[in-house]
């Protein structure tokens, strides 16, 4: 398994208070964070049991949802859901995305 796995549970645990934020503003938006968050997770887990090319696409489906998480965040705070982002957060899904991407190359 990509080592990155725990830091991507890490980076669910503490998107928290931000999500309990976004929430009472638009579920919508809440609802979608918490499905493109959960499915980093769930595509690194799933790319590490799997091989050659199937691995891959898990590992970008999981980037996917990574950048996805991003934009969610990105919306809630230009739209004034949340003031601001504990800069852990932000960090760890940098240091995610950077590590799918040198895995899906």
């Amino acid at each position: 398994m990509l080592r990155i796995y725990t830091t991507v549970i890490e980076m669910i645990g503490m998107l928290g208070p931000a999500l309990a934020q976004i929430e009472t503003h638009d579920r919508d938006l809440a609802r979608q964070l918490r499905r493109a968050s959960g499915s980093i997770a769930l595509n690194v887990s799933e790319g590490s049991g799997s091989r050659g090319g199937t691995r891959r696409e898990r590992y970008q489906n999981a980037l996917g949802s990574a950048r996805e998480t991003g934009a969610c965040l990105d919306v809630a705070m230009a739209l004034g859901y949340v003031r601001g982002l504990d800069a852990g957060v932000r960090g760890r899904l940098d240091f995610i995305c950077g590590t799918l991407v040198k895995n899906v190359r």
